[in-house]
């Protein structure tokens, strides 16, 4: 039988609004870390300085979310619940340019359309907090700031919470937004609480000593031992961050971390701007950790491009892609390989072996060396060991070590 035959063509008809809002907000919610993500922004976005997450059952029964920031107006907070309703854009013009984390007035009305939804808030300079919950606003108790609370995610939508995965899983997704949010913004304090017991107290970081000791909380202190810092400014654009050593590279996915001003970012022009940098570092596609900030003008990028805000699209992405390749390069080029040995105690000379060769910052012990060693020809003239390994006369250089004033360098490829 005709399959055009079979069934008569079916009319077209606008949906209701419950159904439209439960299909619109699957673009957005896909499970409770998606839910912690919008919440957390939305925190960020309201100027607080401390911001309180606390969850249960992997965040399917509860996440609330509490900051100390501005606050709802009372006459706004039933707007608040409705479709593209926000704060942070009023015009079109407003989309060149955004510095806000959110603006497309969507999340807090997905997460209502799927979940149960509560928001308390005292906003500045008013005397009173209040609450609404199921289109019921009441006068509450609460300090300035607002808390905004979602419980039994998909309780409406059966279909998709048979796709969440176990509790285990969904709070280490939860953990992961939690994770990358804090680090986004290290002049903000968060805590994380799990079944009323308190993982995560991240204070404010005054200075670059508590930057690196909350990465060391939240990625490891190996993590963080291993790698190296940067800092690198060119045509109005700042790179700066943590870089981690090739030699500890892993072959399940490390810890990686890309923000652009203050935004987590997962861009596959990024993605390959980095990989480029470690290809020939690292192999069997092993991949480093890292953690670096890009700052540069937001007229110069374009955040409205995807409905998670994760991708962005760049003015000129040669650019940045080329000021990526170049500074991660350069520093790795004069990154200090920590596992290597000092060679050089009492200028004592190494032995060679086979085509790796060994040469001394030391004056002295360089001359010692390059007499006796058969490539000193093409390198007596190398005094700057930070220059270019195009200087050195070989196509790589496996290890570089300046805290014990030396440097190890493969020679099989000399001139």
């Amino acid at each position: 039988m005709n399959i055009t035959e079979s069934k008569p063509a079916g009319r077209i008809k606008l949906l209701n609004a419950k159904i439209a809002s439960q299909i619109a907000a699957s673009e957005v919610i896909e499970r409770p870390a998606s839910v912690l993500k919008e919440l957390l922004e939305n925190s960020i976005d309201s100027g607080a300085t401390q911001i309180d997450v606390t969850v249960q059952r992997g965040g399917v029964q509860l996440i609330s979310v509490r900051d100390n920031g501005a606050g709802i107006l009372p006459q706004d907070l039933s707007l608040a619940l409705k479709q593209h309703a926000t704060s942070k854009i009023t015009s079109a013009a407003d989309l060149s340019g955004i510095t806000s984390l959110g603006f497309r007035g969507e999340a807090l009305a997905s997460i209502n359309s799927v979940a149960k939804l509560s928001i308390i808030s005292k906003a500045i300079h008013q005397e009173q907090a209040w609450s609404i919950s199921a289109d019921n606003l009441v006068v509450a108790a609460h300090p300035l700031g607002t808390t905004v609370s979602m419980r039994d995610l998909f309780y409406n939508v059966p279909a998709r919470r048979k796709f969440l995965r176990s509790e285990r899983t969904e709070y280490h997704h939860l953990e992961e937004v939690f994770q990358r949010i804090a680090l986004s913004r290290f002049d903000l304090g968060f805590s994380l609480t799990n079944h009323d017991k308190l993982i995560k107290n991240l204070p404010v970081c005054i200075d670059a000593a508590a930057r690196t000791r909350r990465l060391s909380n939240l990625c490891g202190q190996q993590l963080t031992t291993n790698s190296i810092s940067i800092d690198a400014e060119q045509n109005g654009m700042r790179l700066w961050g943590w870089l981690g050593s090739a030699d500890h590279a892993r072959s399940q996915e490390p810890h990686q971390y890309f923000f652009i001003n203050q935004r987590v970012i997962r861009d596959r022009l990024i993605n390959h701007a980095i990989r480029q940098v470690y290809q020939s570092l690292c192999l069997d596609g092993k991949m480093p950790f890292y953690c670096l900030y890009l700052e540069l003008d937001p007229v110069a990028l374009d955040v409205n491009v995807h409905p998670t805000k994760h991708e962005v699209r760049f003015r000129d992405a040669r650019i940045i892609h080329a000021f990526l390749t170049q500074t991660l390069t350069a520093a790795l080029a004069v990154a200090p390989d920590k596992n290597i040995k000092n060679y050089y105690k009492n200028d004592k000379i190494p032995k060679f072996k086979d085509d790796i060769f060994y040469i001394s910052v030391n004056e002295k012990a360089t001359k010692k060396l390059l007499k006796k060693n058969p490539h000193a020809k093409n390198l007596a003239s190398f005094i700057d060991f930070r220059t270019s390994y195009v200087g050195l006369g070989v196509d790589r250089a496996v290890a570089c070590c300046f805290e014990e004033n030396a440097v190890v360098i493969d020679a099989g490829s000399a001139i």
